[in-house]
């Protein structure tokens, strides 16, 4: 197990900084690239290994994939029906949840058998909420605890379409019913009572899929798709860190450049605005969702976050709560009982990590309490992230103006999403 030690009581945030390429939008553009015919370009995809097991499934598959992920790199995936193929091995998503959720449905849509698998971590994560309603399309999935469980054994082929209303509010599991619809006979209807992210149905409109959207639903039919040629816009989940960051270490003024700000993205901010925070946007581009997000340090205060708008901010709780053991008074993270199946439990992972260096926290069934301590900085200490890379994040951002030394351990799992966290670090900072 790897450890990074910040020392605290580090300068100011300040300049200009764009942190890496949207892993959600990375994953769903390399899966559709795969499917479309001919060649697809993608720029300033997302260089964490989620994203690298996503371009490895497809190319398991059959798809040609040339260059390199990153920020000055370039994705060329050369795809279509005709390319693809059934994989000789087991496909191994890593740590992605995303990717075998995504790959599930994308696998089924194809007459051949797909195996997914992945670590430990995805070893517990619920399949069944995918299953269901692939097997309702006429797919034939099997698993552990009957598919609730991976890995998972695909057979595809065959497949109908379904009008299917979200029973919890996912863009992984609307995901994966639009995939697998490219290939049903028959409209694919997906219905939700929140909005979630709208990638998947933002991207296959980019590569000209018979879709129609609604407000609450997206239908999609058989499809035979363009290339892509994109620009992958900037992490909001990765932003976060630096926002929050900016927000508490005095004297920050820090920019970041080219941030989706899209449906279901940016409910941080909302709640950071609420806690009094310092933000606002330069630079709005509507056309790619994406605008420059400015924060100064200043003082905040607590408040209570749960209901619609959290599924909009379920990946960005960990570091908000650090933001919360800052603020004055008492926040509270309510709705939020995904959490517990995340790369870790999370209520207890960030309860446990904000202990650790001083902070009174209190986990509940479906979310977690923070007693801000109004400004003061953190005592220090060594927390562990249990192998989760936002825990671990979020704790380096609690480090930055600590008192004394906050050492990280797990720190490898940072290297999932955003594999350069410390470069950036010493960019931005003082």
């Amino acid at each position: 197990m790897t450890e990074l030690a910040f020392p605290g009581g580090m300068g100011p945030l300040t300049g200009r900084l764009r942190v890496p390429g949207d892993k959600s939008i990375s994953h769903r553009a390399v899966l559709l690239a795969a499917r479309a015919e001919g060649r697809s370009e993608l720029r300033r995809l997302s260089s964490g290994l989620d994203v690298a097991r996503t371009i490895g499934a497809i190319a398991a598959c059959g798809a040609r994939v040339e260059g390199s992920a990153g920020e000055e790199g370039t994705i060329t995936v050369i795809g279509g029906r005709s390319m693809l193929r059934e994989p000789a091995a087991v496909i191994d998503v890593g740590n992605s949840g995303t990717a075998i959720r995504l790959l599930t449905g994308w696998s089924a849509t194809f007459p051949w058998l797909t195996v997914l698998q992945g670590d430990a971590s995805i070893a517990e994560r619920p399949m069944g909420r995918v299953v269901e309603p692939l097997r309702a399309m006429g797919a034939r999935i099997d698993g552990r605890d009957d598919g609730r469980l991976p890995p998972l054994i695909v057979r595809g082929g065959g497949l109908v379409g379904i009008d299917y209303r979200l029973p919890v509010a996912s863009a992984q599991v609307k995901a994966a019913v639009l995939l697998a619809g490219l290939g049903s006979d028959g409209d694919t209807t997906v219905r939700e009572d929140v909005p979630t992210r709208a990638h998947t149905e933002e991207l296959l409109a980019a590569c000209g899929a018979d879709i129609e959207v609604g407000t609450g639903w997206v239908t999609v039919r058989r499809s035979e798709l363009s290339p892509l040629f994109l620009e992958i816009p900037a992490d909001p989940s990765q932003a976060a860190f630096w926002v929050v960051a900016a927000c508490l270490v005095p004297g920050s003024d820090l920019v970041l450049e080219d941030t989706y700000v899209g449906q279901a993205r940016a409910g941080f901010l909302d709640v950071l605005r609420r806690m009094g925070a310092d933000i606002s946007f330069e630079q709005v581009d509507e056309s790619r969702q994406t605008a420059d997000i400015r924060v100064r340090s200043g003082p905040l205060h607590s408040t209570t976050v749960g209901g619609r708008e959290v599924p909009g901010l379920i990946d960005e709780i960990p570091v908000l709560a650090v933001a919360a053991a800052r603020a004055a008074g008492v926040t509270t993270f309510a709705d939020a009982a995904e959490l517990r199946v995340k790369e870790s439990d999370r209520v207890s992972s960030v309860v446990s990590a904000l202990r650790a260096i001083g902070v009174t926290a209190e986990p509940r069934p479906d979310g977690l309490v923070v007693h801000g301590n109004g400004g003061p900085p953190f005592a220090g200490g060594k927390v562990d992230a249990r192998g989760d890379h936002r825990v671990a994040m979020a704790m380096a951002i609690a480090g930055l103006d600590a008192a004394g030394p906050t050492v990280v351990a797990g720190w490898e799992s940072v290297a999932t999403s955003y594999p350069g966290f410390e470069e950036d670090l010493h960019r931005c900072v003082s």
